[in-house]
């Protein structure tokens, strides 16, 4: 079962925001920036392409005791030797994964309003990201940020943990924590920062604030 104290920064892969960096490198400086949970979600892969870079996540996320989570694919969770798989409404249903995978994995979910979540939470999802809070392109399709208000809403209304995606930065983290999350997700603001491995100190140095005075 996961711990949840390892997703209070949850890293969340897009390899082409690397500026040309080979993606397990910049997940290897944000692992040494305190990271310790990695979602693969490169959805542009072949199936044996994905595979082999989930392998070489799990010896990399095993090297720091870290989680390794791939996105929509159990099968390449199950091969890799992953922690669990993250979901969304176009894959396949939480029920039947939590069917498949039994209770010894890790079942995340995409949810973009509060009724898809708690839909999520009824089927087994052991968390859910709520997104976007806001603007980001990686989540343009899903309409207009929810802000903070929706995202609170969210925290409220389930009982399985609230993690936050979506444009979420240095300069509105703060404001994020304040809806009592139990995470922050990131994608451009480790993956895309010229040093990630101060990116994500500096992120988790503030969630560690936050923790301390709330």
């Amino acid at each position: 079962m996961m711990r949840m104290s390892d997703f209070s920064l949850y890293l969340i892969t897009d390899r082409h925001q690397a500026g040309g960096r080979m993606l397990a490198e910049v997940v290897r400086e944000a692992l040494e920036g305190g990271v310790r949970a990695v979602q693969l979600r490169e959805k542009d892969l072949s199936g044996a392409e994905l595979y082999r870079l989930a392998r070489e996540l799990r010896r990399l996320t095993s090297d720091f005791d870290a989680r390794l989570i791939i996105n929509e694919r159990p099968d390449i969770a199950l091969a890799a030797g992953a922690d669990g798989v993250h979901l969304g409404a176009g894959s396949l249903p939480v029920a039947v994964v939590r069917q498949l995978l039994g209770r010894k994995m890790t079942i995340g979910y995409s949810a973009h309003a509060v009724d898809e979540a708690l839909r999520a939470e009824a089927d087994g999802a052991d968390f859910v990201t709520f997104s976007p809070v806001y603007l980001t392109p990686s989540k343009a399709a899903y309409g207009a940020p929810c802000g903070v208000k929706k995202l609170a809403d969210a925290v409220r209304a389930l009982e399985i943990p609230v993690i936050a995606l979506g444009g979420i930065s240095e300069t509105n983290i703060t404001e994020a924590l304040s809806a009592d999350i139990q995470g922050i997700a990131v994608i451009s603001a480790i993956l895309a920062a010229a040093d990630p491995r101060f990116a994500a100190a500096s992120l988790l140095e503030k969630i560690e604030e936050h923790a301390q005075y709330s």
